[in-house]
């Protein structure tokens, strides 16, 4: 769909806010559905008979593909319709984490999980680019924040639900549960209005044509990642049967060809695409500016130092917090004593509180600070993430269960103040037209360079040296996070004003 020549009329303040409303519900399910299975480790672990390493892997195997595939949807959302694309990626996960309760092996629930992070890459970058456009300047922290507030809200609830299902009903059930939501979100997200392009209705068939979607273009332009995830699968079952399910090789090779045959479609597309302004683009003329956009992104993040200390930091923050949260249940039961139900609502309970009252009140705090400084969103960010990791270095070390939930309280309170300043300082720097595909190229890096590395890593540093000491180099990692932060202090003015961006 091409963007109309005239922008539609601007959305009212209040259908802003209902919009608002419901992109933070999808995004508190996004959270759930991600999270839940870290509730649910003991009990998957014990039935499936995996290792702490293994587990490590599911929380990466949503990981590595999410960051992946959240660049493509960036860029596909600046290009096409965001309603579509959220709406798609919302089906997907819902499907796969309902899935994911059918399981019978590491290899099936490594699969879903997988998927699950392709549904729901395709939903942060288009979601935050629509929330910017409801929202330009005045309240946009405020905005941000509330959209984050999933983050912790839908974080905390999934390891909340996820500990109460499994306690009454077992783990699959607690999958299946959960997965249901997202498909009403989808139907109503689907019927959103578009704040900057042609209202129109969305259906099956709109979908397809707005993709420009057909089996045989699919094929021909996806075969070597196809045939990659073919061969890998093949040998991965082999591969399984012959060494053992305690065996990575499975793994390993299987992903190795699938990174192969992505790294081959991506080879053949680029060596397709047009330098001289023509359409003889992979997908047709709907795409023609698609790799144009990611370089044109890719320049923007390196010659804007904002960016560049942003996206450095959010890896790390990334890597610490998505770490805590991932191992957080796990270590509340061994090293508290705690059953994986108690544990969840330990967690569960007062993260709910604390994160979703630390989302808001960064935000505010940020948005309230910058009437008088323009450099108040970054100093928000660094001063919740300076606060917060210590006393998460400390929380790690505390054995009394009591003493563990008051510190827990605090922690997460200030660890939560970053999401909304954090994105909304992204968004003052970067262009617009290629907001969404920026926002996508920061979700590939901070959990490539994050979290997907954290939480196999302290996995197998459990396995060694135990659980106990491993997640100590979490919060260590967010406390560098928080210093680098500092740095776009200098910074921040400069990008902003290139931007046209005024202070409000």
């Amino acid at each position: 769909m091409t963007p109309p020549s005239t922008p539609p009329a601007p959305p009212t303040r209040g259908y802003s806010w209902y919009a608002l409303g419901l992109l933070a519900l999808i995004n508190l399910l996004n959270y759930v559905d991600r999270n839940v299975i870290y509730a649910l480790f003991e009990p998957i672990k014990r039935d499936l008979a995996l290792t702490d390493s293994q587990l490590g892997w599911l929380g990466s195997a949503y990981i590595f593909v999410f960051s992946v595939a959240a660049l493509p949807f960036g860029v596909i959302s600046d290009l096409r319709s965001r309603r579509a694309v959220i709406a798609g990626g919302v089906t997907l996960w819902s499907a796969f984490t309902f899935l994911s309760g059918l399981v019978n092996s590491f290899g099936q629930l490594f699969t879903c999980r997988a998927l699950v992070g392709v549904g729901e890459a395709a939903y942060g970058p288009a979601a935050s680019s629509l929330v910017a456009d409801y929202f330009p300047a005045r309240g946009r922290a405020v905005a941000m924040g509330i959209l984050s507030s999933g983050i912790a809200l839908g974080g905390v609830l999934g390891l909340l639900l996820g500990g109460y299902l499994e306690g009454i009903y077992g783990w699959r059930v607690a999958f299946m549960t959960v997965g249901v939501p997202g498909f009403i979100m989808a139907l109503l997200v689907s019927r959103l209005i578009d704040p900057t392009r042609m209202p129109a209705r969305l259906t099956v068939r709109s979908f397809l044509r707005d993709f420009e979607i057909g089996v045989m273009p699919l094929l021909r332009n996806l075969w070597p990642l196809l045939a990659g995830i073919a061969a890998g699968g093949v040998a991965a079952y082999w591969l399984d049967h012959y060494y053992g399910a305690d065996s990575q090789v499975d793994l390993a090779v299987f992903s190795g060809a699938v990174g192969l045959g992505l790294a081959l479609t991506i080879f053949r597309w680029v060596r397709r695409t047009p330098t001289d302004g023509g359409d003889d683009t992979p997908f047709g003329s709907g795409i023609s500016g698609a790799f144009d956009d990611i370089v044109r992104a890719l320049r923007i993040v390196l010659h804007t130092p904002t960016l560049v200390y942003l996206f450095a930091a959010g890896a790390m923050i990334s890597f610490g917090l998505n770490g805590i949260v991932g191992w957080g249940p796990t270590f509340v039961t061994r090293e508290l004593g705690l059953n994986a139900g108690e544990a969840a609502t330990l967690l569960g309970k007062w993260g709910l509180i604390s994160g979703t009252a630390g989302t808001l009140f960064g935000g505010v705090l940020a948005d309230w600070l910058r009437r008088r400084y323009e450099t108040a969103r970054v100093i928000v960010v660094a001063l919740g993430l300076l606060l917060g990791g210590p006393l998460a270095l400390w929380l790690l070390t505390i054995r009394d269960p009591v003493l563990f939930q008051t510190v827990f309280v605090v922690t997460f309170f200030c660890l939560s103040w970053y999401n909304g300043p954090m994105t909304a300082t992204i968004f003052d720097v970067v262009p617009a037209r290629i907001s969404a595909t920026v926002a996508g190229a920061y979700l590939l890096f901070i959990h490539l360079a994050g979290d997907a590395i954290a939480l196999p890593l302290v996995g197998t540093l459990s396995d060694r040296f135990g659980l106990d000491r491993a997640v100590l180099l979490l919060p260590a990692v967010v406390i560098v996070g928080g210093v680098t932060v500092l740095g776009a202090m200098r910074t921040v003015g400069r990008d902003m004003h290139r931007q046209g961006v005024e202070r409000q």
